[in-house]
């Protein structure tokens, strides 16, 4: 059972409402790199806009830092952040992972669209506490209150240890957790072996293109595998591109890290549930006293 200790990892958070207020909030921790010896270029990932003014305020120390528009970072769902995040740090930061990032969610774009979005992004803010645990990384979390709500923000807050609300991630993710997952249609597919072929044909058949489907029943076929011995046949809804698998496990997870922890080597996603999180925009784990339901929407 993952436990909720902090590391090193040092996970801050700043809100601003202003062009001036981000500048002020990014400068000291870019500041904080540009004046350490034998740092790691530190990386502004951000607006373009909050990137032009960065490079304005910064002068000729602009050079020195890397900058990511953070719609080239943030791309798909909430684990294709982690990974994009574990493959920075591998390639760039220094011994222990040391290297300091100012990072701002595209809260006007995919994570800020909808309530399950939003759920989502605030479980990555929680979980990021103990996945990056052992890294001796600072990362500054810029909020926009400009593009992300008040719900938004207050729910963040909850995430970052650097503010009087902070909160133990097991507990939070506990909280999230604790909302059940809405009822199967009765006009779900049962499917007894979760076979990638099957699965592939059905999603097919709702209208998901054959290389989608092919990733679909893929990440079906891999969390079947990661889950075993199943407690169940397999369920099948929805419509492309929201084609929906239910898994039952016979045995709980109890793992709040489940599929977000990266492999260990190797540039390809590993099986099971870390490849699922990598394909699907949603992956949905509710453990019960008799195991654990899993579910997969590929968008």
């Amino acid at each position: 059972m993952t436990t909720g200790q902090r590391g090193p990892f040092d996970h801050r958070m700043a809100v601003f409402d202003s062009d001036d207020g981000f500048v002020a909030a990014a400068l000291p921790l870019l500041g904080e790199a540009l004046g350490t010896f034998g740092e790691p270029p530190p990386v502004a990932i951000a607006a373009p806009r909050n990137l032009d003014l960065l490079r304005d305020a910064l002068g000729t120390d602009a050079k020195d830092v890397t900058c990511i528009p953070h719609t080239d970072w943030y791309t798909g769902s909430a684990a294709n952040a982690v990974a994009q995040a574990a493959a920075y740090l591998n390639a760039h930061a220094g011994p222990g992972g040391r290297i300091h990032l100012v990072m701002e969610p595209v809260w006007s774009g995919r994570a800020g669209r909808s309530a399950r979005e939003t759920t989502e992004w605030i479980r990555y803010e929680a979980l990021a506490n103990l996945l990056f645990a052992p890294q001796s990384t600072t990362a500054l979390c810029a909020y926009d209150t400009r593009t992300a709500g008040p719900a938004v923000i207050a729910a963040a807050r909850r995430t970052h240890p650097d503010t009087e609300v902070y909160e133990d991630p097991l507990r939070l993710v506990a909280e999230l957790d604790a909302v059940p997952l809405p009822l199967p249609p009765v006009s779900a597919r049962p499917l007894a072996e979760p076979d990638a072929a099957a699965v592939q044909r059905w999603a097919v058949g709702r209208g998901l293109p054959a290389a989608d489907a092919e990733l679909f029943a893929a990440a079906v076929a891999e969390t079947a595998a990661a889950l075993a011995p199943l407690g169940g046949a397999a369920l099948l809804w929805g419509e492309a591109p929201a084609c929906v698998c239910e898994l039952r496990s016979a045995r709980r997870l109890d793992d709040p890290l489940a599929g977000f922890v990266p492999p260990a080597a190797g540039p390809e996603p590993g099986p099971g549930l870390w490849y699922a999180r990598q394909v699907c925009a949603y992956v949905d784990i509710r453990d019960d006293a008799e195991g654990a339901t899993v579910r997969l929407q590929y968008a």
